[in-house]
Order: structure tokens, then sequence, then C-alpha cells
């Protein structure tokens, strides 16, 4: 694997003299299959290509290629060319001393007892490292110090942490004796760095003294959110500090390997933090087979060379200057939305991590809009791709549209598998078109694979797309893309027609209770609908009706692949409806056989619709407010609430500025935001604040926030305080779910002692908190994934 890096803002040692050190990382099968067959492996003129790539973009330090490859050893010329590239070679977190880990699996008899452990095999150990430096000989390099276990996992214990601690300790001092002797200078002279990845954090924590000149780098939780940042009586260390960073991950909590789902506005976010508290040293990245990374990459780069330059309110702009430079002007815009919009919608489950039932069919029309958000970016791309240049085409393909089109079409897959278990369920005809438009979709999948890897550039990039995607059934990629199950119906003899409403998975015939629509009002003015689709092969004639004439009735598709599908829209004539609460029944009729579905709307009063002007709510249901819809904003020394553009799943978030603002204890006097809303009735509500997945990078900082309601007392609430926050913990109960929903929901109850115009509260108790949206329920919540849409929201 090859990671991305970058470091000190001070010119260090035998390192250039650069703002930032950086460098990349790799992986198989997609890089060992095209090194393989366009260069006969990871050889010097694979890396010869590659520390070109790493200079243009002002980076100069690898990590080289992990699995099953040895540096230095695969190709004698490598490490020389490195060397003469001015390009500062290391190894990874797990393979200490500029040793790989094949090495060792290759020649352990050679070793001692052949055991990776310590404890057990010290002096075999002990002479693995040593040639690792004699090798090395006097060319620049970053030394990975410590030890993990044999491969990529954790160290063996000798019984209990202190011991382990202890033993640690005596592989550092061994380590640092070895670098002495062999460079003939002291050890703190040789530029070091030791990688607090996953369970190495715990052996910091609880007291491992490491030397003070030795980069101490903390890592992410391997999903893009920082496990860790200096404290203030950390920082004045010589070694200093830096970060490992993921956008790419073979492990846990999950593998995603194959296309770019780094937004970065995410990555700026995470990174800032690290630069303003202190962790910029060094910065790597694990970019995987790199090629479907190019811009996360070329922005980490940039961030990490100037980050000054790359503020949250510029990231559009850098974007923009990034398609220009790719595709001169006249369509930069575009493609940097286009490229933009793809990362955002990847982001909001990854694409490995999607399900037929990530996203609702029922509620809030959630499937739907995100099948309509990637159908326009697809029609947005598919229509530029013959306004470019045709010497611009294969650039375009690979950077954007195999992007959009693999990305769109895996996304319309799962939801068709959705539909089509819904649809058994609920005895449509449809249901084995919706299993043959899952297979479509799976065949063109490949196809599209098959163009990147044999058609775009006559080949140029064969195998960089045979990563497998689809069907996880574990953390791991499957051996085989799985398509998902479908269902099938046995049709025969079967007939008429069925009934299925906004909101509701049942159908009718068949449910022993009514239907029942979703509460309209006048004062967030949704529509609802129904749906009415044959059960057989016979074609049906359905006659929909309303009983009350202030109902109106519009006829459009359903949301599936079959014509003979009718959604019916359901709203109200809102100037003739009676005030307040009024029924009206919604009838089907075929056949002889009559559904008839309950409708309530709710129509304000005059002094209803003054009190809620301007403020969000209404009178039925749950709502959401746009974070950055604040009607009044509290600055207290300086620290506020300011907006991060792009940011997850809205147009924008709202974090606390400056990053590193001290904690509050009170929230009354502390950093807000206020929200006017409008309750319709008395009573208790649900708020849930919808966040980034921020981890505990302050030990002891909880990261809490607080609610209240007009001035009544604030709930404040920490993710990782009290025995919640375990789960919430790096690879806790909650961690993977919240990880592969890159949100967490912090769920407040706040109490409306009357009906009418409210003011929602929220505010700072420690910073680096991300709040995505707020969603205000009565009573039980439908099930989700996004919960109720905002303006602002896909």
């Amino acid at each position: 694997m090859l990671h991305l890096r970058s470091c000190a803002t001070t010119p260090v040692g035998l390192w250039s003299q650069l703002d930032e050190r950086q460098g990349s990382r790799h992986e198989a099968p997609c890089l060992s299959g095209w090194t393989t067959e366009k260069f006969g492996g990871m050889n010097a003129d694979f890396y010869g290509r590659l520390f070109e790539l790493l200079l243009r973009l002002r980076a100069n330090y690898l990590w080289p290629a992990m699995w099953n490859n040895a540096f230095a050893v695969d190709d004698p010329r490598n490490a020389p060319l490195a060397d003469d590239y001015g390009i500062v070679m290391g190894t990874s977190h797990h393979e200490p001393m500029m040793r790989a880990h094949k090495e060792w699996t290759d020649h352990r008899a050679d070793y001692g007892n052949g055991e990776w452990n310590y404890a057990t095999n010290r002096d075999g150990v002990r002479r693995f490292f040593d040639e690792g430096i004699v090798r090395n000989g006097a060319r620049e390099s970053i030394v990975t110090i410590g030890m993990r276990g044999d491969g990529d996992v954790a160290l063996e214990s000798t019984g209990n942490l202190q011991s382990d601690i202890h033993l640690l300790e005596t592989v550092i001092a061994d380590q640092r004796a070895i670098i002495a002797q062999r460079t003939g200078k002291p050890a703190d002279q040789t530029p070091q760095v030791w990688v607090l990845f996953t369970e190495v954090y715990k052996y910091y924590d609880a007291g491992l003294k490491l030397p003070d000149d030795v980069t101490l780098m903390f890592a992410d939780d391997n999903v893009g959110n920082l496990r860790r940042l200096p404290l203030p009586a950390e920082r004045g260390r010589r070694g200093g500090f830096g970060i490992y960073f993921h956008m790419d991950m073979h492990g846990g909590p999950f593998a995603y390997q194959w296309i770019n789902s780094n937004p970065l506005p995410k990555i700026w976010e995470q990174m800032n933090l690290a630069n303003r508290y202190g962790a910029n040293e060094i910065w790597i990245a694990n970019v995987g087979d790199l090629k479907p990374l190019e811009l996360p990459i070329d922005f980490f780069l940039a961030m990490a060379w100037k980050p000054a330059t790359v503020d949250k309110d510029r990231i559009a702009q850098w974007t923009r200057d990034w398609a220009e430079r790719q595709f001169g002007p006249d369509h930069a815009a575009e493609i940097a939305d286009l490229v933009t919009r793809y990362a955002k919608y990847n982001a909001l489950r990854k694409p490995e991590q999607l399900r037929p039932d990530t996203f609702s069919l029922d509620q809030y029309r959630e499937a739907e809009r995100v099948a309509d958000a990637w159908t326009t970016l697809l029609r947005r791309a598919d229509r530029l791709e013959p306004l470019l240049r045709p010497d611009q085409r294969d650039a375009y393909y690979q950077l954007v549209l195999y992007p959009v089109r693999a990305c769109a079409n895996l996304t319309l897959m799962y939801i068709a598998a959705a539909r089509n278990a819904r649809n058994a369920r609920q005895a449509r005809a449809s249901t084995r078109a919706e299993a043959e438009e899952v297979r479509r979709r799976f065949l063109y999948d490949h196809q599209l694979r098959d163009t990147y890897n044999h058609v775009l550039a006559g080949g140029k990039w064969n195998h960089l797309m045979d990563q497998t995607h689809i069907g996880y059934f574990d953390w791991y990629p499957p051996e085989n893309d799985i398509m998902p199950p479908v269902a099938d119906l046995d049709l025969t003899g079967v007939a008429g027609f069925g009934v299925a409403v906004d909101g509701d998975d049942r159908s009718w015939p068949g449910f022993y209770l009514p239907p029942v629509l979703p509460t309209l009002d006048s004062l967030t003015r949704r529509p609802t609908y129904l749906e009415v689709y044959p059960r057989g092969a016979a074609p049906i004639a359905p006659v929909v009706r309303a009983d009350q004439p202030w109902v109106t009735l519009r006829e459009g598709p359903a949301f599936g692949v079959s014509p003979r599908e009718r959604r019916y829209w359901i709203d109200i004539d809102w100037a003739h409806a009676p005030v307040g609460r009024s029924e009206a029944a919604v009838t089907v009729s075929d056949a002889g056989v009559t559904i008839t579905a309950k409708l309530t709307a709710i129509r304000a009063t005059a002094q209803q619709e003054r009190d809620a002007r301007g403020a969000y709510g209404g009178l039925a249901g749950a709502f959401a407010v746009p974070v950055t819809a604040f009607a009044r904003r509290t600055v207290v020394d300086g620290v506020r609430w300011e907006a991060i553009p792009d940011y997850g799943r809205v147009a924008a978030a709202m974090s606390v500025f400056p990053v590193d603002a001290a904690s509050v204890s009170d929230p009354a006097r502390a950093p807000r935001l206020e929200y006017d809303v409008y309750l319709a009735a008395a009573g208790a509500y649900h708020v849930d604040l919808v966040t980034g997945a921020t981890l505990e990078t302050i030990p002891g900082r909880t990261l809490g926030v607080a609610v209240t309601l007009d001035d009544g007392p604030f709930a404040v609430k920490s993710v990782f305080g009290g025995p919640e926050g375990v789960a919430q913990d790096f690879l806790g109960d909650q961690h993977p779910v919240t990880t592969a929903n890159n949100a967490r929901t912090m769920r407040f109850t706040v109490t409306a002692h009357r009906a009418g115009r409210h003011r929602l509260v929220v505010a700072m108790i420690d910073p680096t908190m991300v709040i995505q949206t707020i969603a205000v329920s009565q009573g039980p919540t439908k099930p989700s994934y996004f919960g109720p849409p905002s303006p602002d929201h896909i």
C-alpha cells in the first residue's frame, strides 16, 4: 500500500525545504495488477513515474507498496532512485526500521525461532531491525519505530498492559541503539516516527515514555475521523506530532477501496483541526490504489503545503481552479460541481456500505430523493461529455464520467432491489420487472468497469477498476461482486389492483385496517400521495376520487420501472378548506372493489399563521430546521458558530470557531444559535441534532452540546460522557453504525408549555462539534436514514 504524507512547516534535517512534507500508499488487487502488466511489477520503472507524480504534487515522502511487496528488495534500483529524486522514504505503521513485513514472512526461519515476538525472540528480531538500518545507509528516510504484531495486527501481549509497555520501551531503546550505532551519530539526529494506530494508543495513554525527538503520529478511525490531537502540555516536544489519515481502508470498521467517497469539506474540517491543534509535523494519507482518488489527494497536499490558502470558504473555488487546470475554463464550473456532488453523495453512505434497505421507500420519499439526485447528476455528466474536445474525453471519463455513472448505477441498483422486495410484499405485478432492473444494473456495473479497464485510453489503466464493491457481507470485500437478492411472484390466475399509501409499507386489499394518509397542514403545505398498481397481468382501470371539493388529485408515474403503476398526488386547496381540522376520504375503485383512505387536513387560523410566519414547523408531524437558518447568533469573546459550506448531508453545517477554543461549562454564557420554531401543541418534544462523526480528540473533553427551548433550563449532553460514551468510541458498538452513516444523532428532550412560536437554542459546550441538521418531533418517529428533510438536504 502506498501512503501520501506531509510534514513540518519548518524544514527539518535532510528533508526538502518545503512548508510541508507529503507522501502516499497503494493496495492490491488493482495497483498490483496494473503495475505487473505495465511495468513488470512494483519496480523502479513504476516508482520513477510515481516519484515524478509526488514531486509535481509538491510531495516528498513515501510509504511504499506493502501487500506482498518489499520496496528495497523487489528491485534494488528502487531505494537509490528515491534518493536521486529527493523522495524521503519510510515504512508503514507496522513495519519498523526500514523493513517490509514481506521480508520477515519470506525469511522468518533465518531469525532465531522465527517468532515476531520481542519477548521470545529478541535477538532474532533485533538482527532483522539492524539489517534494515544497515541497508538503508545514508539515504533520506524517516524511520518508523515501535512494534505491532505479526502483520497489521495488535502486539502479542506479555500478560498485562504495564508489562507490554515495558516491552515496547525496550524495543524502542534497542531500535535507537541500532540507529545510533549504524549511522555513527546520536539517534536523535535520525528522523523517527511512532505511529499510534488502533490499539497502540492505549500504550501512550497509559504512560509509555518516548524520546522527545520522535514524532508522534496520531491516526484517524480508518474512516477519516481523527482519534486524538495534542494537548497543550504535549505540544512542546521536539519531534512534534503528525496525522495518519485514511481515504481508503482495508480493515475495520469496514473496507472501502473502490472509488472516491471523500468530500473535500470533511477532509478540510478534520485536517484543519490537526493543523490548529499542532499535529502538523507529518501528515500521511492512505490512498489505496491511488487512481480513483486524484482529487482528494491533490486537495490534501494543497492543504498540507499551505493550509491558510485552503480555507473552508474557498473549497468550492479551489475545486473550480482544479477543474480548470485539467480541462480549461469553458466547463470548469460544471466539472467542479460534478466531482463535488458525486463525492458528497458517496459519503452519504459509502458505496460498499449500501444495502437495499439503506434509504426508506416509505418515509419522506427518501429513496426517491436519493435516486433523483443521482439521476440528475448523471444527466448533467452525460450531457457535458460531447461538449469536450476529443483529447479531453479520456481524462473526463476517468475523473468524472465513470465515477458518476458507476456510483449512480450502483445506488439505483440497490434502490431497485428495495422496490423488488417491497413490491413482493405488496403483491405488485412489477416485482419481476424490478428484479430484471437489478440484474440489468448489476451487469452494467461490469460493463462500465470493462470500459475503464480496456477501452479508456486504449487500456492504459487496465486493472485499476478490478476492486469488488457489491455485496459486502462482512467488513472485507467479497471475492466476487454479489448481486443483491431478488424476489419473484407467481402471477398465474392473479388479477385486480393494489393500493399503497405514503408513509406505510403495507398494501390494500390485504391489511386488515384501512389505510391512513399522512396529515396535511397549511403551514408546511406538503402534499401526500397514494400509488395504484396491478397485481396481475390484466390491465386495470382504477377510478380515484376525493369526497371533498377542497382535496385536489393529480396523476403521475409511480416511483419504479413499471409504467402500469400510477401515483396520485393529493393536496389541499387551502383557500377553500375549512379552518381547523377536517376529514376527507380518497377512494380507489375498480371492478367492484373499493379501497378508502382516510385523510386529515389542518388549516391554520389567522393567528396561527401570524405566529408561524418565518418559523420552522407546522401543525402536524416531524420537521427539520436547516442548521444555518438561525434567527440569532451569540458570539462570546470572539468564539462563534460558523458555517462549513457543503459539509455532510446538507448545503452547509455549523461548527465552533476558532476550533481550538476553550470548552464552556455554562451554556447560558456560551456561543449560541437561536432558531424560531412553531410547535402545534404543548408537551414534550424530541430535538435531534444530526452531527458529524467526530471523536473525542482531546482526552477528557467529552464532546458536549446543550439545547433548550425558550428560557428553560439547558439540557446538556456529551457524546462520550457516561456509559454511552464507550459504545461511541473507536470500535465501540456504535462506532461502525456512526461511521457507516457518516453522522451521529444526539437526542434531547424539551418541553413546550404552550402551542405556538418558540425559541430553540443550541449552545456550545466543546469545540470540534459539527452540526448538520436539527429535527423536531413529538411522539414516536418513523424509521428512515435521514429523518425529516430540511430544505437544504438532499
